[in-house]
This record gives structure tokens, sequence and C-alpha cells, in this order.
């Protein structure tokens, strides 16, 4: 996690929500303000992401607010538990509410469904990846949800490694003539990765020297059928049509890794509440 981003994110998360002040607050409470104590707590089962987001947020409002968290990144939680707890000035404490909690749920129900699809798929063998079907904005945040959520990242952008998709495929003419470009204008630190649809096609990309094949869209039966021909040092992933209700099809098809787009463009956010201690529920 980027600390010095993280901190320039949420500084604008907080002036797009805030403004020139919190109307409410600024009529609500005389200074010098009262302290009180609120807590974030789940309303149903899942899996907590966003202790980052509450270590970095409150000091940016000079450390008047005293912050202790119950749970961690990662951790299980169950409904009703509190996750944490922070005392400091009401006015503080309501203003920054409505950015945090939008924030711990997204991420927290991001680390849910990636948890979800890892117990599913029962083979630690295989590692559930996620995709650039993130939020613009948020995809620092989103991808740092899925390694709390027991998942691991694909590339963060364009810029991280090369992967022929078949769109690149049918403008170039053939993988053989798009990994030959490809090798002509990398170094050997840039990994090459390409999208195959058939056994004619992962042929081809295993005789260009592809570092990474994906069976894109196919059956468990076509990959179990297609993966023996792939030589061991080739890396291997399987994407396209698998969600969290078939996922186990996939257990014995001995790819290295799943890629699940789903897990952040339509995670459900996690039910997270926040209430002052003394108020209503």
């Amino acid at each position: 996690m980027n600390q010095l981003q993280l901190k320039k994110q949420l500084s604008h998360f907080f002036q797009e929500d805030i403004g020139s002040g919190d109307i409410t607050s600024d009529c609500i409470f005389d200074q010098p303000y009262t302290e009180g104590t609120g807590e974030f707590m789940a309303k149903v089962d899942g899996v907590f992401a966003g202790e980052v987001i509450l270590g970095e947020a409150y000091p940016l409002f000079a450390g008047k607010i005293k912050l202790e968290l119950f749970k961690t990144d990662g951790q299980q939680v169950k409904t009703g538990d509190v996750i944490a707890q922070v005392t400091g000035p009401y006015p503080l404490l309501l203003t920054t509410e409505r950015v945090i909690l939008n924030l711990l749920q997204r991420l927290s129900g991001i680390a849910s469904i990636t948890s979800q699809a890892v117990h599913n798929l029962a083979n630690d063998q295989i590692e559930i990846t996620d995709t650039r079907k993130t939020t613009p904005g948020l995809r620092m945040l989103e991808k740092y949800a899925v390694r709390c959520g027991g998942g691991v990242n694909h590339r963060f952008g364009l810029d991280d490694a090369v992967m022929l998709k078949d769109n690149h495929i049918a403008a170039v003419g053939s993988i053989t003539e798009a990994v030959k470009k490809v090798r002509a204008s990398t170094g050997h630190m840039i990994k090459v990765e390409v999208e195959i649809e058939s056994k004619q096609q992962l042929q081809e990309a295993i005789a260009a020297g592809v570092d990474v094949i994906m069976f894109d869209n196919m059956s468990p039966e076509e990959i179990r059928e297609l993966i023996n021909l792939v030589p061991n040092h080739i890396m291997t992933e399987a994407s396209g049509n698998i969600t969290v209700d078939n996922i186990h099809l996939y257990k014995d098809t001995k790819v290295n890794m799943i890629s699940l787009g789903f897990i952040t463009h339509s995670a459900q956010a996690l039910d997270i509440s926040f209430n002052i201690k003394g108020g209503t529920k």
C-alpha cells in the first residue's frame, strides 16, 4: 500500500464530501466541542478490510480522534462485532463518518466475496486473482481488499506486463506476430500473457514462447483436456464465466490461477454501521 498516495486520496475524498464545511454539525454543536465515542459495528457476517483506512483517515484531523481497533484486515467478522471504536469531538466523528464508512463497506465487501471464492474453490494450489475491472480511482484500495480476502493481485495497470487479448490478436493477425512484435520492443523483465480460445491457439502460443497462457471462457473439461499440452515453465490461468457458485468445478483443472472480475466490479458492500454510544442504532 502506497501510504503517500492513500493520504492524498483520503484528503480528496474528505474535501469532496465536506466542501467548505459540515453545515449540520456547525449548526448544532457549540464550541468548545464535547467529546464522545462511536463504534463501527458489523451488521452481517463477512471479512473486514479497512484497518489501513481507519489508521490513516483520522490523523488527517490533527490527531484529535483516538482510535481503538478490535479487528484487523482479513479477519472474519460476525453480526454485532465491534470493529473499531473512536473517541473525539462530536463534529469530527460525524463529519468523517460517511467517507470512512463508504470505504470500509466497499473494501470489506470485496474481501468477503474474495474469501468466499477461495473457500468454494477449496484448492490452495490455485490462486484467486483479481483483474483491472476496478473502480477508477480506487484500484489500489480494491486490490488491497482482494489480498485481505485471501486473493492475489494480477497486473495493476497496462504498464505492468503484456497481455495479448483477442482484440490485439485480431488487429495484428496472429498470436505469433503479436508476440514477435512484443519481444522486439520489450526487455527480459516484461512477462507476456496471451488469451487462447482453442487448441490451435494454445499450440501457437506455446511455440511463440509466451510466459503465461489464459484459458479464456473455457469449460473445466476443455481446460483439463488442454492443460497437459502446456510445458511446466509456462504459467496458466483460467478466466471467464466463472462464478462463486461454479468455481468448485475448476478445482481439478491444474491451472495456476483463476482470475475473477466480479470480486471487484460486482462486490456487494458489507453492511457496517457507525453508532454514537448512547445513540439510536
